[in-house]
């Protein structure tokens, strides 16, 4: 561990203005807690700090979308992402929020440690105000015409449509969120960073002396230090976060940017009393696990504020991963194409395990990766099942029938034994190496080579053959893969915590140390193993059915929703609108058309007679469900024969954005027969 006596394993604060989805979970706290199980199986002193990022102007958003207020917003959300990450064995220290009183005070203090050295910059600048509400505008609460391209609901940071990052002022036709009027430009006053001041020192601090940062994080550093840096505001006009503590800032709040990476600091508090032991102690390793959005806060802004207050220690590496897409498109909490992973823990009870290694074996940990329902089938089904369980599955079953459960004595042994022990020693040392150095994927791939030993030897050694002829060779053989399986307890703990739980269960094996990886005494002679379950189970194809479905109709319903209305049709004359004769109806029967998937027989009381009318809706409506149903018909279509039978009429249909359609529905006070016009 180097020079350092001790760890801090800091993970982004997710938004507390919705739940946690697998996007998160792969590019932050999935490897943050790999790294953290690791560390603590190693022995050193380590902690891992979790919390909720609950200000700035999308909560504010959310709580005006749903009638309510920001507190409830993030209480409501913050006991929902805590929840989630506990179920899914996200082995925090502490999660704590920002909204706290500890919070508060510590982002107070920095803030003002800093504005008393003189740090800031006051500026007065033009922003857009909200003359009917009453309030400066901030840039998510500014829409309008993306000047890129020229998606109408474009917000004044970003165009959702494009990606474009914009400026509250680049937008075309803007309009206040709050009140649908156009803002006014007014001036207002602001407390800066001056980064720029702090360029020289980045330079050296990232550029010469962090050349070891993984390259995506190093480039995009480097690509913002060689671009220039300005000043940043580090305050904002709202009326939801944490109080500028100053005169004459009143109405003011400290920036997001500014306050949330603070929240390391104040859970730390929050967690000891020794919490300056973890921030001020040179000889503890600072470590932020991120995702890419976040390496200009984390490297750059951060850093600079942590200089600036002068006695914290700052970050010896920030390992940020890529985005993970999903079925090949980009994760988007605004239109609910996500892996939500309160539902995940719903829909896949005790397959916790099965989703971390999934999202480990395709981590974006250099470039953007996707997260496919067919991948994730095939890592249980032909990785976790054919070779990990399955091989912990016949080493105890075949130890049960031949020795009752009991460790056997091992005889001499041969080349063939001392290699596959040797290979553990080896795959130790390589799976090390990956750890140390941030490479999740490698490392679980060379920890599932482990598993891929054992299955080769046994199968090469193949006890069940030699039993009959040599059962003290077998022995031999049992003891090898006894001792390789209880290795795998120790190798797989930080990837698969759950599984390895139930693995030492089935072994009657307490927890080993990762000093023990490697020995081939692990289970010594004459101990007494457990009958064994099955570690995973197989995933059948109707379970990602029903998620590829889900999946499906969420896009279809995005599609809906985004789809421009059509255009009106050319003009026509009232005599042509008099010609048809829409009438009010009801269905009295129903039934399929044989040989057909779309049609329906329908019998409908038009109020002059009861007519036969053959309708493309089998896909909607089961024919039960849809007798009694009140309907709109245009009776004087000329009759058409389909699949045999003469329909005679059309009933009015309209298509919900869902994609449904659904009946025109007259009212239940409106007699059958009676005219629209």
């Amino acid at each position: 561990m180097s020079n350092f006596k001790r760890t801090l394993i800091t993970s982004a604060l997710p938004y507390a203005n919705g739940p946690v989805h697998i996007g998160h979970l792969a590019g932050v706290y999935v490897p943050a807690d790999i790294f953290a199980r690791y560390l603590r199986l190693k022995g050193e002193e380590v902690l891992f700090i979790g919390g909720s990022d609950e200000h700035g102007v999308p909560i504010t958003l959310k709580a005006k979308k749903e009638g309510t207020t920001p507190q409830a917003i993030v209480d409501k959300y913050h006991g929902m992402i805590k929840d989630s990450f506990e179920k899914f064995g996200i082995s925090f220290d502490v999660y704590s929020r920002t909204s706290s009183k500890i919070h508060h005070e510590t982002a107070s203090e920095i803030f003002k440690t800093l504005y008393d050295k003189g740090e800031f910059v006051e500026q007065t600048s033009g922003q857009f105000y909200d003359e009917e509400a009453g309030q400066f505008l901030a840039d998510r609460y500014v829409t309008g015409t993306c000047p890129k391209c020229g998606f109408e609901k474009a917000y004044g940071d970003q165009c959702e449509s494009c990606g474009t990052s914009l400026n509250a002022t680049d937008l075309i036709n803007p309009k206040s969120v709050l009140s649908g009027n156009v803002p006014v430009m007014k001036e207002t006053k602001h407390w800066y960073l001056p980064l720029d001041k702090y360029e020289p020192w980045l330079k050296e601090w990232i550029l010469e002396d962090h050349k070891e940062w993984k390259p995506n994080v190093y480039g995009q550093c480097k690509s913002w230090i060689d671009g220039g840096l300005n000043p940043r505001a580090v305050t904002r006009d709202l009326d939801w976060g944490v109080p500028v503590p100053i005169e004459g800032a009143e109405g003011k709040v400290l920036y997001v940017w500014f306050d949330a990476p603070i929240g390391y600091i104040s859970a730390t508090k929050e967690l000891t009393p020794d919490w300056k032991k973890y921030w001020k102690d040179p000889e503890t390793r600072l470590l932020h696990f991120i995702g890419k959005d976040n390496i200009v806060f984390h490297c750059i802004i951060f850093p600079s504020i942590l200089k600036a207050e002068g006695s914290y220690n700052l970050p010896d590496n920030v390992p940020a991963n890529e985005f993970l897409n999903l079925e090949g498109d980009k994760i988007s909490t605004s239109r609910n194409w996500a892996v939500w992973l309160h539902e995940y823990l719903e829909e896949f009870p005790g397959k916790e395990d099965v989703l971390k290694y999934t999202l480990t074996a395709n981590a974006p940990e250099t470039k953007d990766n996707d997260f496919t329902w067919k991948d994730f089938q095939a890592r249980n089904n032909s990785e976790l099942v054919a070779i990990l369980g399955n091989f912990v599955n016949r080493v105890l079953v075949l130890t049960n029938k031949y020795y009752e459960g009991v460790v056997p004595v091992a005889g001499k042994l041969e080349l063939r034994d001392e290699e596959a022990l040797a290979t553990l020693i080896q795959l130790k040392s390589e799976i090390e190496k990956a750890l140390d150095t941030f490479h999740f994927r490698e490392a679980l791939r060379l920890t599932m080579e482990m598993a891929r030993l054992g299955n080769k030897y046994l199968a090469d050694m193949e006890p069940w053959i030699v039993v009959k002829t040599n059962p003290e060779r077998v022995k031999t053989v049992m003891y090898i893969c006894l001792q390789i399986t209880a290795n795998l307890t120790i190798a797989f703990e930080p990837f698969l915590p759950f599984t390895m739980n139930k693995l030492r269960s089935f072994l009657n094996l307490g927890k080993l140390q990762w000093s023990e990886l490697g020995r081939r005494d692990l289970l010594k002679a004459g101990h007494r193993v457990n009958t064994p379950e099955l570690l995973f189970e197989k995933i059948e194809d109707d379970a990602i059915q029903r998620q590829v479905d889900k999946l499906l109709a969420t896009k279809k319903s995005n599609e809906l929703e985004q789809a421009t209305v059509a255009p009106a049709k050319p003009h026509i004359e009232y005599d042509d609108f008099a010609k048809m004769d829409i009438r009010t109806g009801t269905i009295v029967a129903a039934e399929k058309v044989a040989k057909t998937m779309k049609l329906l027989k329908l019998t409908i009381n038009t109020g002059i007679d009861q007519r036969t009318v053959v309708s493309g809706i089998a896909e909607h409506y089961e024919p039960e469900q849809i007798v009694g149903q009140r309907v709109s018909i245009l009776v004087n279509l000329a009759p058409k024969n389909l699949k045999g039978i003469d329909s005679q009429g059309m009933i009015l249909m309209a298509e919900s954005k869902e994609g449904k359609l659904v009946f025109v529905e007259p009212s239940e006070a409106i007699n059958d027969g009676a005219e629209i016009k």
